[in-house]
């Protein structure tokens, strides 16, 4: 059994490079990426679907619970960096650089206090594969899922760190110490979906 890690559909945020509230939906196109991505899990022996409590990766994860008759469970931990006062705003419009490692955002999360987050949240979806002892899909965030990937996981050799993640894209971990990937970033699905054929985006 294997540790599902996936981004959430595409939303108008996105595409516009705007730091995200947490309310933000799905745009069309994410949900038509979401019902392609469901199709392809649905047959994978999905035990639990695990999501970050932000409606653009709830929405994403109610596809597949639609298609499966799984429960959501949500968690914070798995919510994407808390920019603060920047949210709202595009990234184009700011004059500095908010990912810079010393800036801390007002009323947001430093890099300390999110990678510390993150940390806790795969301690947490470790001991949700214990508990359930099946394969699980986790919905969650960009800069989440490059902590994760960057830090906790064993990229296969000669594989690189994709520097944009499609929406919508599967990391597949195996949930055993050294948590090796064996299956990175992929996007394959969104072929399959109307309209909605693979680019990557960058943003929050």
């Amino acid at each position: 059994m294997s540790i599902l890690l996936i981004r959430h559909g595409e939303t108008d945020l996105n595409v516009r490079r705007v730091f995200q509230p947490p309310e933000t939906p799905l745009s069309e196109r994410g949900r038509l990426q979401a019902r392609a991505l469901a199709r392809r899990l649905a047959d994978m022996d999905v035990r639990a679907i695990l999501s970050s409590d932000m409606r653009r990766a709830q929405e994403t994860a109610a596809a597949l619970a639609e298609l499966t008759g799984l429960p959501v469970t949500c968690n914070p931990l798995l919510g994407e960096r808390n920019f603060g006062d920047l949210r709202g705003q595009a990234v184009a419009s700011i004059s500095f650089d908010a990912y810079a490692l010393g800036y801390h955002p007002p009323n947001g999360e430093s890099h300390e206090q999110f990678h510390t987050r993150v940390n806790d949240a795969f301690g947490w979806l470790l001991s949700q594969y214990r508990q359930g002892n099946g394969r699980l899909a986790v919905f969650t965030h960009g800069l989440v899922l490059g902590r994760l990937i960057g830090h906790h996981v064993t990229i296969p050799e000669g594989a690189t760190m994709i520097e944009r993640m499609d929406n919508t894209a599967v990391t597949e971990i195996d949930p055993q110490p050294p948590y090796r990937v064996s299956l990175l970033a992929c996007s394959r699905h969104l072929s399959e979906a109307d309209g909605t054929a693979p680019r990557g985006i960058a943003g929050v």
